[in-house]
């Protein structure tokens, strides 16, 4: 379950996965920072910070919110649609019927696999996000590569990463928590288990940015160990 939450089934296999599709929007958003950050920057004479802005809001605030985008519209509709379905076909009567506790069984492996799988997704993102933001600003903007890593790897605290790992931890229980109970009391044929992917993807997507932006201000509001000096 594990490898078909990261890699995928069917159609989304065939490009990679949710792997792939977190990665080019983890790529897409570190190129952002390199735009707009060296731009800004740069209008105030010190585009040499552009690592900073790398460091700083890609590891806090922007790959969390992106990944987990990605984890709702994927993993979180998919485990919507997997229950949904099983609940129309009336397979999880007849697991209840039989004795096996349907909750336990199916949905509470689809929460945990869920959870398990959304770290190393996040890391990956991380990654492709720093990797953008560097490339964006070296060889398309020519700042040299030496300027870039001081500043980047001088903002970077580990402590950052662990923090932004507990809260991928959270808000993903809390998407496959919503994605799960959605799919669980589907109803309505397969016309109601598409409105129950569409609910829980919009539910979780809503709740997901509300509690990243709750956990950062409980994490960095007071301080942020946040100290600029060029």
């Amino acid at each position: 379950m594990i490898a078909q939450m990261g890699l995928g089934s069917g159609a989304l296999a065939v490009i990679g996965g949710t792997v792939v599709i977190v990665a080019f929007l983890t790529i897409t958003t570190g190129a952002i920072v390199a735009v707009q950050g060296y731009n800004q920057l740069a209008s105030v004479g010190v585009e040499a910070l552009t690592g900073f802005a790398s460091a700083f809001f890609n590891t806090r605030e922007i790959q969390p919110g992106t990944v987990m985008v990605a984890f709702a519209a994927t993993v979180g509709a998919g485990s919507t649609a997997q229950l949904g379905a099983m609940r129309i076909n009336e397979e999880i009567d007849a697991l209840e019927a039989i004795g096996i506790r349907s909750v336990s069984y199916l949905a509470a492996t689809r929460v945990l696999a869920g959870v398990i799988v959304a770290v190393p997704l996040f890391c990956i993102g991380l990654m492709t996000a720093f990797l953008a933001a560097r490339v964006g600003t070296t060889a398309i903007y020519g700042q040299g590569s030496g300027v870039y890593d001081h500043y980047f790897h001088t903002y970077l605290h580990p402590t950052d990463v662990l923090w932004s790992i507990g809260e991928v931890i959270a808000v993903a229980l809390m998407i496959m928590l919503m994605c799960t109970y959605y799919g669980y009391t589907a109803s309505g044929g397969p016309a109601g288990v598409g409105e129950a992917v569409g609910r829980a993807v919009r539910a979780s997507m809503v709740v997901a940015s509300l509690l990243i932006v709750v956990m950062t201000l409980a994490i960095y509001g007071q301080s942020g160990n946040f100290h600029l000096a060029a």
